[in-house]
């Protein structure tokens, strides 16, 4: 098998425009193309005047050497992309414990199951359909359940946000294409295992999560929802892990537990620091959501192929490196999306972006983050990250009202430094609504500052961009985990035998498909550290 890249042809073109395409590449007729199948596709939009398609595709041929021999362009071997698992589970073992069923935690699970070691996953929130009204609480009623909400529960915080499938993680393994696999398999479209940026959007992602479920319970896999975990157990002069204890008192025994508890389990931080687990503060960002009507995006990235269905809702990455030293960049975009309340502790208002499939959302919408970083913003401690996060979502929670309204700004007012008395032409998505005042009140100096000086950047990269109308709400400070649980090459913890810290919450992913693959490496050593104790 042949992979070809760089395959390029306008939005709209006829079906047999590839497979001509793919002839005029490997430079055969019609007879020796026995098929071919597309393995990406993405767009190239830097020439607003002519966007194109490019495709990545598979061929099979009648003489795959005298092909390569002649040196196609952009044209080698496939690689092979099949997952193989590492390990099978012995007759006797205890089984491990998944603590939190995010995408992390789901795939370390799924994993688990698969290779036969019937894993026990416990979440303090609840399954994902319960776990949806109570978020639709807070959104519309200003109800938080601490227990059940964006950050926790069933599917994790990747289940309510644009459902986003791609990473920059390097790849090596192809573990990604297992996370897309399995994803069809319990329902997503097939088209994400071909689209350069595929994304699946919430309300698939709930019917999908429950699927997995099913599947794992299936191979005799065991979920425990409304159950934190209060403690961790260890034992002896080596510290290793001899179980957990749940809030309802009942004990699991277990030697190898799987830390995936995602970046907003404060209280679990702060147990483990006092169980002496490592943990070191970690940088991350914080910053505003930002909302543009879509079309103004599509058309400064598409111009006049804007609208067309094979591009879709445009997207965008933007950053900014500021004169104070800080870096300001867009994160977490949700084209056709809306802001939502992201809370996960009273008295405090966090915001983040979400997206259904369709992106039909009049607004597009994404966080505009400025870094911190330990040494120079929260010193002095493994966990003042999070007392950072605390401050600003309290200061966000008073400045919107003290109800769950998120303070909201007009970007000219923003940048001029006077408090917002009306909205503009931009309407604000978030619910359970927008309360106008200034936002500097909700962020540091620094990060106002340097948001001040790089959207007007901004503005020159996408026009309109920093429109006297555009909308800011605060705040976003869930970027990522304020800690690293840090772990050794075997992924243990360094200093907990058993422990096995993973996903975005551990500090070693961002986002759905790097917890998933970080969620596949962790169930690997689980896996071979049970077959090795087996064989003795």
């Amino acid at each position: 098998m042949l992979r070809l890249s760089e395959l390029k042809l306008p939005p709209g073109h006829p079906p047999e425009a590839l497979r001509e395409a793919v002839l005029a590449r490997l430079g055969v007729d019609e007879s020796a193309l026995i098929a071919f199948s597309v393995v990406r596709r993405a767009h190239d939009a830097r020439k607003k005047s002519a966007v194109l398609m490019v495709y990545s595709v598979d061929a099979e041929v009648a003489d795959e050497a005298a092909v390569l021999a002649r040196g196609p362009v952009q044209t080698r071997i496939a690689p092979d992309t099949a997952y193989r698992f590492v390990a099978t589970a012995p007759k006797a073992f205890t089984r491990p414990v998944v603590i939190g069923a995010g995408p992390c935690g789901l795939f370390a699970g799924l994993l688990l199951a698969q290779m036969g070691l019937r894993p026990i996953i416990v979440d303090r929130g609840k399954v994902v359909r319960e776990r949806t009204k109570d978020t639709w609480g807070l959104w519309r009623k200003g109800v938080l359940d601490p227990e059940s909400n964006v950050q926790f529960g069933e599917g994790g915080a990747g289940t309510f946000s644009d459902g986003k499938l791609y990473s920059q993680i390097k790849d090596p393994r192809h573990l990604g294409r297992k996370v897309l696999t399995e994803f069809v398999k319990a329902g997503a479209p097939a088209e994400i295992l071909t689209e350069a940026h595929p994304h699946i959007g919430t309300f698939r992602l709930v019917g999908m999560v429950e699927e997995m479920r099913r599947t794992i319970e299936g191979l005799g896999g065991e979920y425990r929802w409304q159950s934190r975990v209060e403690d961790l157990l260890v034992e002896g002069p080596d510290r290793r892990v001899a179980g957990v204890k749940l809030a309802g008192g009942e004990v699991i025994a277990a030697d190898h537990v799987v830390l995936a508890v995602g970046h907003s389990a404060r209280d679990t931080f702060e147990m483990l620091h006092g169980r002496g687990v490592h943990i070191e503060a970690k940088p991350f960002s914080i910053g505003l959501r930002i909302e543009h009507p879509q079309s103004w995006i599509d058309k400064a990235r598409f111009g006049p192929c804007a609208g067309h269905p094979d591009l879709g809702a445009a997207d965008y990455a933007l950053s900014h490196h500021c004169s104070n030293g800080r870096t300001v960049y867009s994160f977490c975009m949700c084209p056709g999306g809306t802001v939502v309340a992201a809370a996960s502790e009273p008295g405090r208002v966090v915001t983040n972006g979400m997206s259904q499939y369709s992106r039909n959302e009049r607004n597009a919408n994404a966080g505009i983050v400025v870094g911190v970083t330990p040494e120079a913003d929260f010193p002095g401690h493994p966990l003042a990250g999070v007392e950072l996060q605390r401050r600003w979502e309290a200061a966000a929670f008073v400045a919107g009202g003290s109800g769950y309204q998120a303070p909201g700004q007009r970007v000219a007012d923003f940048i001029a430094g006077v408090p917002s008395q009306a909205l503009g032409a931009v309407e604000p998505s978030y619910k359970p609504g927008v309360t106008l005042t200034d936002l500097a009140s909700c962020l540091p100096s620094y990060a106002v500052e340097a948001i001040r000086e790089a959207l007007p950047v901004f503005g020159r990269q996408i026009p309109g961009y920093d429109a006297a109308d555009v909308m800011l709400t605060g705040v976003e400070t869930r970027t990522s985990s304020p800690v690293r649980i840090t772990r050794g090459a075997d992924f243990e913890s360094l200093n907990t035998p058993g422990l096995y810290p993973a996903g975005e919450g551990a500090g070693y992913a961002g986002g759905i498909l790097s917890a998933a693959v970080d969620g596949i490496k962790v169930a690997e050593a689980v896996a071979l550290s049970i077959s090795a104790a087996a064989a003795g």
